[in-house]
């Protein structure tokens, strides 16, 4: 069987076009292989946009993948593995999406003992455009199981998705039994006090476009520190926004029935923040 691919997509730019693939440790994907992932719902990934070669914040997402197969396998891949199949799967082309996940054919329901190296699965796609320009989110009590992963497991974000759109918002914010914000389905949520910008502390999953705004807020004239928040504060903050690696900042205009305006510049400035880590090579 060939690579699994669709039809090519205007959105991605480099010296051939962009056909979707999927690759398994550097080889086409075979039915065999997709059966299972298809069936099996174990393993866990990290996703990026490629430009020039390379991507922002590339250490951390190389780090989460080594931590993930640690944790759920039992041996890491290697990061100068991870890097050649990386190359391999974007070789020739420009500004692209890689998805890089970890799973094990050996691992099911009733075979959950295997430990060892697992099998990297690579995707290749035009890049995604931001999630949103504002956003209004719904609180709901919720929080991902193994939340410090960037597990497959996603059907409780889908859902809780869906049920933000039926009540009439765009998505949704989690919290858990106390009222502790922690995260939204898709992304990490940042507040502004002023020129602070202030991190939930919670279970959750450390963003890598969280991470990077955080690292260039001091080239922004921002500052940045992590504390438990709760769903009454609201009132202390300005405004609120988003990021995850599709989207560096967004604001969102609403928590439940508590608008937010954001300053003028504002996600300029938290882009900006962002973009100031340097693109590392694959």
């Amino acid at each position: 069987m060939g690579e699994v691919r669709r039809k090519p997509d205007d959105g991605c730019t480099g010296t051939r076009p962009l056909s979707p693939t999927l690759s398994i440790d550097g080889q086409p994907a075979t039915a065999d292989d997709l059966i299972h992932v298809a069936l099996i719902n174990y393993g866990a990934y990290t996703s990026f946009r490629v430009e020039q070669g390379g991507a922002r914040g590339l250490d951390l997402h190389l780090a989460r993948l080594e931590a993930e197969a640690l944790e759920l396998f039992g041996e890491a891949v290697g990061e100068a593995r991870l890097r050649d199949l990386m190359r391999a799967a974007v070789a020739g082309r420009g500004a692209c999406w890689l998805r890089v996940g970890l799973f094990s054919p050996e691992i099911s329901p009733r075979t959950p003992d295997w430990r060892g190296r697992p099998r990297v699965m690579i995707s290749v796609s035009p890049p995604p455009p931001p999630l949103a320009q504002n956003v209004r989110v719904q609180v709901q009590t919720y929080g991902r199981e193994a939340p410090h992963l960037k597990h497959v497991a996603t059907f409780g974000l889908i859902r809780a998705r869906r049920l933000a759109r039926a009540a009439g918002f765009d998505d949704a914010l989690f919290m858990d039994v106390e009222g502790r914000i922690s995260e939204g389905s898709l992304w990490n949520i940042g507040f502004i006090s002023g020129n602070d910008v202030v991190w939930p502390q919670a279970p959750m999953l450390a963003g890598v476009a969280q991470a990077l705004v955080q690292r260039g807020l001091g080239a922004s004239g921002l500052t940045g520190r992590t504390e438990p928040l709760h769903v009454d504060e609201l009132g202390r903050f300005d405004a609120a926004f988003l990021c995850n690696s599709a989207t560096p900042a967004c604001a969102i205009a609403a928590i439940g029935d508590r608008d937010f305006t954001s300053p003028a510049g504002l996600i300029e400035r938290l882009q900006g923040a962002w973009a100031s880590s340097p693109v590392q090579p694959l």
